[in-house]
């Protein structure tokens, strides 16, 4: 089946969709334990019991497969597990999960836990799309969700989940330009795919709609709209380092990594340079060591959405409906500007606000990147 990842906004989409998708045997048929975590390819797996008062739902069981970038990555696959392991703590079920070391292991990670009978798999990633798409239409007694990940025609048993970062995105960009006092800001991705350039193109915006309403030259380095500068994997935190060095020797004093944890790196350059940064999918001043140079983060709602679609697995509600995190329903936003909320002008910050209500409200439109 042909797919696309689409990123346009869905309309209207306030929360996730709740349609049923008839009866399935929700017993797991397993003496696994309450949580499960496994490295891809395992031997034997680690596990811990659930919290104490999770005791509603102790048949079923809910999955999950990180992508290359692993749990640890201080955004995107951390963020969703803490979906699963809320959704552990509040419904009372097993939770088990496969950490991916590449990518040639994503297919293979899903059938393990397809294996382990588990009644939902939540993956994580653009990249692991076929791989789940597969895996669906072979178990259709199976539900899926997939973050960042859109299907043209999903079986009923998959469910994307994706975020119009591009929107707190441009928010961030506008933010870079005012804050800049080099006037060049930067940034790079991990790999060329639509959910990583969908926040460097947000960004752009953001920085252009900056110059256009100041009569300013901001430039931005890293992305123009049709290509830029990446680390071509999510993992190497040395890359990243070095391009984020690039570009704080080209001028840049303001750093937007969308790199997982290769973009970690990047905050040690700016670090390291005396320079400023924005983290990406969740907020980098909690979830980092970073927050003394983080003005803020573009952050997904990625732990919610993870936490809703088990419940309707749960409650035999699940359906392929899409849900598509904005501004406007809060999946996603800024995070707080934390330490740098005393020295971001008021009314940068104000002028900020209204973007965002004009976003909210249809008068500032974000264009898709190119390609």
């Amino acid at each position: 089946m042909k797919k696309t990842a689409r990123m346009a906004l869905v309309a209207g989409c306030a929360a996730l969709v709740l349609t049923a998708c008839g009866d399935r045997d929700d017993s797991s048929g397993s003496s696994a334990p309450d949580e499960e975590t496994t490295s891809a390819a395992p031997t034997e797996a680690t596990t811990e019991a659930s919290p104490t008062e999770a005791t509603g739902n102790p048949d079923f069981k809910a999955c999950m497969v990180s992508d290359s970038g692993g749990f640890d990555d201080k955004g995107f696959n951390q963020t969703a597990l803490k979906g699963q392991t809320d959704a552990g703590a509040q419904f009372g079920i097993q939770t088990a999960q496969v950490e991916s070391t590449g990518d040639d292991q994503y297919a293979d990670n899903i059938n393990q836990l397809v294996q382990q009978n588990c009644n939902e798999i939540t993956t994580v990633g653009f990249l692991l799309g076929d791989a789940t798409l597969a895996a669906a239409k072979k178990n259709p007694d199976v539900d899926f969700a997939i973050v960042d990940f859109a299907y043209d025609k999903a079986p009923k048993n998959l469910k994307g989940l994706v975020y119009a970062t591009d929107q707190p995105s441009y928010l961030a960009g506008y933010l870079a330009a005012g804050m800049s006092e080099s006037g060049i800001v930067g940034t790079f991705g991990g790999l060329p795919i639509p959910t990583v350039t969908i926040f460097m193109e947000g960004f752009r915006q953001g920085v252009e709609k900056y110059n256009e309403d100041n009569g300013a030259e901001v430039q931005l380095l890293g992305w123009d709209g049709k290509d830029g500068s990446f680390t071509e994997d999510f993992e190497d935190k040395t890359k990243g380092q070095s391009v984020g060095e690039q570009l704080i020797g080209q001028g840049a004093d303001i750093l937007f990594p969308v790199a997982g944890p290769a973009g970690l790196g990047g905050l040690q350059a700016a670090k390291d340079a005396g320079a400023k940064a924005i983290w990406v999918d969740t907020d980098g001043f909690e979830s980092t060591e970073y927050g003394d140079i983080l003005l803020t983060s573009v952050a997904k709602g990625m732990d919610v959405s993870v936490t809703e679609a088990i419940k309707e697995s749960i409650d035999g509600t699940f359906s392929n409906e899409l849900f598509n995190g904005t501004l406007e329903n809060g999946g996603v936003g800024l995070a707080p500007y934390h330490d740098f909320d005393s020295v971001i002008p008021q009314e940068l910050k104000d002028k900020i606000e209204e973007l965002k209500a004009g976003i909210i409200d249809g008068s500032i439109t974000i264009t898709p990147a190119a390609g």
